[in-house]
């Protein structure tokens, strides 16, 4: 175990590092020369002049949103003496796991790859760099016969690889306090109970206002509204990453949810910024991938099938193809269970030097990927800064609901927590459905897996964002998950097999998420 100390100084010697090669780094360097001009910085106290001139002239404030973003993305550190991997995922049981599922994608890809003859990568021909650059803002209207490829994986395939996962270590002695979970998910994980959960999430409490919320009684909510919307701008003005984390868990105003989301994500979306999208987008013209056609493909089955989100169809491939370029991306693989993709210069297979990831990004895109870009459509309209934030989600959420491990914000926790929620609180119905052949699991994951995005309502879905943002977790998806069980368990009680099941979950577009969040976790009986 790490003494706190040692921590501290592993943590602020990482942050340092890390600073030290950003844009931000050089600016705060310039502004320090420039401000040696100054009158009021005397020589004497040139140490102590400087750092009141970065406080007052907002740099300082920079500097700690820089930090704090740092400190939401990257995990605790290890014990120096503990082995790289750990960082990646602490248990040699789920990265076993995680290698063997990255070993099917690939097989899927590859075997996609010979059976169409179409390469991984190749240039694009001049005329087609010219055509592609001439309709990059309709590439919607664009009809690619994509009959042949298929998604490398979907939901339900992943569920199977989780549903089979075992901690080798339980399976000669049983253990009869785990063995009487009766859920899809047959792995030891520490998951938190109700009383931890309404500790957690404190400010959804029912006395506490919210934005997502009618009617309370001890607030009216016009009044609560306007006085959120009063320290909303306030927050803003602050520019203060951390404030504004805090402020989002009672729910963004609409006017103001943009830029503070962009806030918390510390994206402000500079010249150089903007420039490195237009980099992206030229790697797409230039170069054809095979997973380009794999976005298509998903953009065309989700989003342009959905009721909200078909409008931005242009947005999704324009992100979603940079995406796929961008080897900055590759840095979360550092704190993720996940390895990129290695593919080989034709000839040179298995030799190091030839090596290459692919795609650059290291994610291989699957069914329902674009759903995680589409609801920020509403919020983004410059393509650059829809991209950053995309990106920054990515990297501190999603890849989380993708990825096999032991992580409180991984897919198997939020399944095994879903199935202990419903389990110790609503038995009966747990009970029930799991006798007709329609575990919960079956039906929610798909909710989890998309956070929820082609489910529920834009409205209600960015207010479930607001939160996901506001707590830097996603534990959240499994209590709306276990919610919206027992919110219909009266009709659930009645059905006899998993398609009538389905059935009665099928259309999660009237829910309201944040009644469904407080009944649950503030008026269960615990």
């Amino acid at each position: 175990m790490l003494d706190p100390d040692s921590g501290l100084s592993l943590t602020i010697a990482r942050i340092v590092q890390r600073l030290k090669g950003s844009s931000l780094h050089s600016q705060l360097e310039r502004q320090a020369r420039v401000s040696l001009h100054k009158p009021e910085i005397k020589l004497e106290s040139l140490k102590e002049d400087i750092k009141d001139f970065l406080k007052t002239s907002g740099w300082e404030k920079k500097l700690q949103n820089a930090v704090y973003s740092e400190l939401n993305v990257f995990p605790s550190p290890c014990h120096p003496a503990a082995p790289p991997e750990h960082m990646k995922e602490p248990l040699a049981y789920m990265r076993k796991a995680q290698g063997s599922w990255e070993k099917r994608i690939l097989k899927s890809l590859n075997s996609m790859c010979t059976e169409l003859s179409i390469p991984l990568a190749q240039k694009r021909p001049v005329n087609e760099q010219k055509e592609l650059l001439n309709k990059w803002n309709e590439m919607g209207t664009d009809e690619p016969d994509l009959s042949l490829f298929r998604p490398v994986y979907a939901p339900k395939d992943f569920l199977e690889v989780l549903m089979n996962l075992r901690n080798p270590n339980y399976e000669n002695g049983e253990q009869p306090s785990f063995r009487s979970h009766l859920g899809l998910i047959q792995v030891p994980l520490k998951v938190k109970d109700i009383p931890e959960l309404k500790e957690d999430f404190s400010e959804l409490g029912l006395n506490i206002g919210q934005l997502g919320i009618d009617d309370s009684a001890q607030v009216p909510p016009e009044f609560f509204e306007n006085e959120h919307v009063r320290v909303g701008q306030k927050v803003l003005a602050e520019q203060d990453s951390a404030a504004a984390q805090q402020y989002v868990r009672q729910g963004c105003p609409t006017a103001l949810r943009a830029d503070l989301w962009a806030l918390i994500l510390n994206i402000s979306n500079q010249p150089e910024d903007i420039l490195y999208y237009e980099q992206l987008k030229s790697n797409v013209i230039q170069h054809d991938l095979l997973v380009d056609s794999l976005i298509y493909k998903d953009v065309k089955l989700t989003a342009s099938n959905d009721d909200y989100y078909f409008v931005f169809e242009d947005y999704l491939y324009q992100v979603l193809l940079c995406f796929s370029r961008d080897t900055s991306v590759l840095e979360h693989f550092t704190y993720s269970s996940a390895t990129p993709p290695k593919s080989y210069i034709r000839g040179k297979l298995g030799m190091e030097e030839y090596a290459v990831f692919y795609p650059p990004n290291g994610v291989i895109p699957f069914h329902g990927f674009s759903m995680y870009v589409a609801p920020l459509c509403f919020l983004y309209h410059e393509p650059s800064k829809l991209y950053q934030i995309f990106r920054e989600m990515y990297v501190r959420f999603f890849f989380r609901l993708h990825s096999i491990s032991s992580h409180p914000s991984g897919i198997v926790s939020l399944c095994l927590l879903f199935e202990t929620l419903l389990q110790t609180h609503l038995p009966q119905l747990f009970y029930h459905l799991r006798e007709i052949g329609a575990q919960p699991l079956r039906i929610s994951f798909k909710w989890m897996v998309r956070a929820f995005s082609g489910y529920l309502a834009t409205d209600q879905l960015l207010l479930l964002w607001d939160r996901i943002l506001g707590y830097n977790s996603l534990e959240i998806l499994a209590v709306l998950a276990a919610a919206v069980f027992a919110f219909r368990a009266v009709n659930l009680m009645e059905v006899t097999s998993l398609a009538a099941a389905e059935a009665v979950l099928a259309d999660l577009s009237t829910l309201k998420v944040m009644p469904l969040l407080q009944i649950f976790l503030f008026a269960t009986v615990t």
